[in-house]
């Protein structure tokens, strides 16, 4: 294996030379030929990445015979350059880049590290640069598809085998700076050279009590804070409450100090960017605080950082000193996947129009908006990108404002007219998208408004939108569930979404049709109101549910925001506006509990138990709201009698397969109707089969 680990700056390309050929040695003979009989030539645009560090070049990173006729991968760790001129109209949309310092020729200058995960041999690649957007700087495409234990780790090797071209980079600007993925962004002065103010409003839900909080803290991690503009904060204002709906109730100024407690006891060691309680911050309550922040960041400007990157890479042959894209010539399409935080990145990322690269043509062909059914505060002034916006914690996040749909609709409740992909219709940039949501999404994040009009009707979605909901799913496998009542639910939606992918790669290569959206809907009833799930739901023994849903008022954030497109100045703490909420519906059930609707994986098709999108905190947590990002697993009892005495209306694994073999002959069923569907593969439906044969179930 060999290993260059090496920095080059923007330095004339005579002084470039030795480092590149080493480079290009280093990525083995086929892709140095093509490096080497490439053109240097770099478009020339208002905005552009002008040159290309390359740190370290691995090859063989890993792989080879295990990755059938695709051999092995090389992986490129760099910083890509750019330059954004804040005087073009295109531009404007970035919050506050006016303000950013600028360059010597005038423009705006960033730096976003990237990787590229690649074939040695690109004629054995299948000419698809997946671009990853990391979530909180972590990339979690190759945990998803290749069903590993971590994003570092290659598991099975599903996309390396399809032969894709792996690309991630930065574009969250407050994450931390020995973060992986770190994108540092300018901090924004006021005219006058002093440093800007404005009004800032962190929440925090805690898994664990703490002495004190960082104003970057976050249940999914630490970022860097806002800091406070004086240590005095004679404007700022703590709150506690149980629940999110309960009124705040005021906690004395005498008892907390802009501070950090952790190492030192009330009052502490006074820092802007820390928050201590006397006694502490416990679980069971939602801490809101509001204070006069310094020093916003430019965090509009991942939008453009990774629009110019993907550009360059799937277009350009080198940079301005020479340095040759690695990707030339090797990429046909390109499809983003985002997760969650990042699935939400790519509806903002659509909706202000940054799907149109500065060459006039379009950056993604193709997008997986997995688990995302909102959008994503970071074009804001002090933008806060990791906020969630869920039913108990941060559920007056500025996320959840009208459109919600991917097409143009009209608001019952502002009577205007707009959608997510109004930029890119008009600028002919749009992609396919296959929007993949799971069950807590509908419950906790409000995703039936992106297939409904708000007043509770069906909408026709766009002829390039493809909506997949994963019936009977949470938010992500594996959470920790701490603050909850039930056992998180188990049932994957891995497999369909590998499937899906591949899916989206024939759309785009082929024109071959996908699979038909398969979401829940009013008109055929499998779309309906909570109260009447929860009125149906199974008296199950020890669970109560009330039919409690993420719906928040709307809230007015003051005449600088822009609510149409999450952008603008917040006034903070927000308004609840009297005007009535929009229809929030969810999937319908049977008798089981179970969603009617959607993509039936193999688990839901062959039920062990009852799978929701929901889950309820435990005491000492907020006892009742919604719990986080997790849904429930009910077991069924395994006989009659079994049930009986527990009093569980539900049939048993005995009465529903009578035996083992019953069981595996009806997984064999569900896994066959899965793949003649389009939403399983073949070797995962094999592996789905002898799992279940080799499970203890009815032995």
């Amino acid at each position: 294996m060999t290993v260059l680990s090496r920095g080059s700056s923007a330095r004339p390309a005579r002084a470039q030379a030795a480092p590149r050929a080493r480079a290009r040695r280093s990525l083995g003979a086929g892709l140095a030929a093509l490096l080497l009989a490439l053109p240097a030539f770099a478009p020339r645009a208002s905005a552009r990445i002008t040159s290309l560090e390359l740190k370290h070049v691995e090859s063989p990173a890993f792989g080879g015979a295990s990755f059938g006729t695709v051999g092995p991968y090389v992986r490129i760790e760099g910083i890509a350059h750019g330059e954004i001129d804040p005087d073009d109209p295109h531009e404007k949309i970035i919050q506050d880049l006016a303000l950013a310092p600028r360059a010597a020729n005038g423009k705006v200058l960033y730096a976003t590290p990237f990787e590229i995960l690649m074939p040695i041999d690109a004629g054995r690649s299948n000419h698809v640069l997946l671009y990853d957007v990391v979530n909180r700087g972590r990339p979690l495409a190759p945990g998803l598809y290749n069903r590993a234990v971590s994003s570092e780790a290659v598991g099975d090797g599903f996309l390396e085998r399809q032969g894709f071209a792996l690309v991630f980079s930065g574009w969250q600007g407050d994450l931390l700076p020995q973060d992986r993925f770190a994108f540092p962004v300018p901090v924004l002065e006021g005219s006058d050279g002093k440093p800007l103010l404005g009004r800032m409003r962190k929440e925090w839900a805690l898994f664990h009590p703490v002495p004190s909080l960082g104003l970057g803290d976050t249940v999914l991690g630490h970022v860097l804070a806002y800091p406070a503009a004086s240590l005095e904060a004679p404007d700022a204002v703590l709150t506690a409450r149980v629940h999110a709906a309960d009124p705040p109730e005021v906690i004395p100024r005498a008892r907390w100090r802009l501070a950090d407690c952790r190492k030192t006891p009330f009052p502490g060691t006074p820092s802007p960017e820390h928050l201590c309680l006397e006694g502490g911050f416990d679980t069971d309550h939602i801490y809101e605080f509001v204070y006069t922040a310094r020093d916003p960041r430019l965090m509009g400007l991942g939008f453009a950082a990774t629009r110019d990157l993907i550009a360059f890479l799937r277009s350009a042959s080198a940079d301005d000193h020479g340095i040759v894209n690695p990707l030339a010539g090797r990429i046909r399409y390109t499809i983003a996947h985002g997760t969650s935080q990042s699935g939400r990145f790519l509806r903002s990322f659509l909706d202000l129009g940054f799907n149109l690269g500065p060459d006039g043509k379009r950056v993604f062909d193709g997008m997986i908006v997995h688990v995302a059914s909102q959008r994503i505060d970071l074009d804001q002034r002090f933008a806060d990108p990791g906020t969630i916006g869920l039913q108990h914690e941060e559920s007056k996040a500025a996320i959840g404002d009208f459109p919600f749909t991917w097409g143009a609709e009209t608001d019952p409740v502002s009577h205007k007219r707009a959608g997510l992909l109004d930029a890119c219709t008009a600028s002919h940039s749009c992609p396919e998208i296959f929007q993949v949501l799971s069950s807590l999404e509908y419950w906790n994040g409000r995703a039936a408004l992106d297939t409904t009009d708000g007043a509770g009707h069906d909408v026709k979605l766009p002829g390039n939108v493809h909506v997949y909901h994963i019936a009977g799913t949470q938010h992500a496998l594996g959470l920790r569930t701490t603050p909850c009542q039930f056992a998180p639910n188990p049932n994957s939606y891995l497999e369909p979404l590998r499937a899906l992918l591949l899916a989206l790669v024939a759309d785009l290569r082929d024109h071959t049709p996908p699979p038909p959206s398969r979401y829940p809907r009013v008109q055929d009833a499998t779309l309906t109101t909570p109260a009447e799930v929860a009125r149906l739901f199974p008296a199950i023994p020890g669970v109560h549910f009330t039919g409690l849903v993420n719906d928040p008022p709307l809230y007015d954030r003051g005449p600088a925001f822009d609510a149409r497109h999450e952008a603008g100045i917040r006034s903070e703490p927000p308004l609840a506006r009297p005007t009535p909420h929009p229809v929030v519906l969810v999937p319908a059930i049977d008798g089981d509990g179970n969603e009617r609707d959607g993509v039936r994986t193999v688990t839901l098709a062959a039920p062990l138990g009852t799978y929701t999108g929901w889950n309820l905190r435990r005491a000492g947590y907020g006892e009742g709201d919604l719990c986080y990002l997790a849904g429930s697993f009910f077991p069924f009892a395994r006989t009659r009698a079994e049930r009986l005495a527990a009093g569980d209306p539900r049939p048993s694994l005995e009465e529903r397969y009578g035996s083992h073999e019953g069981y595996v002959a009806a997984v064999k069923r569900a896994a066959g109707e899965a793949e003649r569907e389009g939403f399983l593969l073949p070797e995962d439906a094999a592996r789905l089969i002898a799992e279940a044969e080799a499970s203890d179930v009815l032995r």
